[in-house]
């Protein structure tokens, strides 16, 4: 396993050649550039135009690999009702969703053998874990090609994926709840 820093994962996703695939499992992160657009976002607080929410490095990079040929998706695993932060995302995730990449939701009551950890499946051949300091803020990769950790990987990717459903229809799902 090989331990990369936090710095790394765009050097990571634009190795990628053919798919990046991202499992995320848990209700809350911790990332430093998203606490401020998001607690706005619990007190019901505009965002200003001047201050608003920039994921502008994430959409050029969807971009990017997506007109090269690589798929981007992700499945979300989601508890319902949702945390603040998933309703939050909701709200911004549609920007990549146009980008590109192909996002999918995944009630975690409806789905078996949730893997405790997120990860990056990167071209089906190598995996890269998100870990995670105690605080729960973001702090780095470790990267592995070990042939039974990939299989896993790609096994449980596709079973998630058949069951997950895609971006806009779960907003729409979301909505018509409330």
């Amino acid at each position: 396993m090989e331990l990369r820093s936090d710095d790394d994962w765009f050097e990571l996703l634009e190795g990628a050649r053919q798919s990046a695939f991202h499992l995320e499992v848990r209700d809350s992160y911790a990332e430093p550039e998203e606490s401020e657009p998001l607690r706005r976002y619990l007190n019901g607080e505009l965002e200003p135009e001047t201050d608003r929410y920039d994921k502008s490095d994430w959409i050029e990079l969807v971009e990017t690999l997506t007109a090269r040929g690589v798929l981007m998706s992700r499945v979300r695993v989601v508890t319902e009702p949702l945390s603040g932060y998933h309703r939050w995302l909701l709200t911004v995730a549609g920007s990549s969703v146009d980008a590109g990449e192909d996002i999918r939701y995944a009630p975690r009551h409806l789905v078996e053998d949730v893997p405790a950890d997120d990860w990056w499946l990167f071209d089906d051949d190598r995996v890269g874990f998100n870990l995670v300091d105690d605080a729960g803020k973001p702090a780095g990769a470790a990267v592995t090609a070990d042939p039974g950790i990939v299989a896993y990987c790609r096994a449980t990717r596709d079973r998630l994926w058949r069951s997950a459903t895609p971006f806009t229809d779960y907003v729409a799902a979301v909505n018509a709840r409330q």
